[in-house]
């Protein structure tokens, strides 16, 4: 079938074709994440895995299209919305996802998202 008679079957096909083409996702990234997650300093992970600071930086680049730092406060936001959705008072929320307070919580959904925290978990 062509992607004129179906568009999202051609553009699934081409996501495909281009998948098949690219290198293996590198190996360590899982090990970063993980690392992040847990809150782990960035100096910290990147002494663990033998790396610089620098090279961890490329890598994470390449790989997520933004530095470990950047990956790390992603990571802390997802962890806060998934406590506030489940109900946890916001300030409650800030300090289990490791903010320093509900306005540093507030103001980094505000800079991802461009929306507060209410109207994101609302909509």
């Amino acid at each position: 079938m062509n992607a004129a008679a179906d568009p999202a079957g051609g553009l699934e096909e081409l996501a495909l074709r281009r998948a098949g083409d690219a290198d293996p996702p590198d190996p360590l990234l899982r090990q970063v994440v993980t690392a992040l997650d847990a809150g782990r300093p960035v100096a910290a992970i990147a002494d663990e895995l033998g790396f610089g600071s620098r090279q961890l930086h490329r890598r994470s680049l390449s790989a997520f299209g933004y530095g470990p730092k950047t990956l790390a406060r992603i990571l802390r936001l997802h962890r806060a919305l998934a406590l506030a959705r489940a109900g946890v008072p916001f300030a409650e929320t800030a300090a289990r996802a490791g903010y320093a307070d509900q306005a540093h919580l507030a103001r980094d959904v505000r800079e991802f998202s461009g929306l507060p925290l209410g109207r994101l978990l609302a909509g």
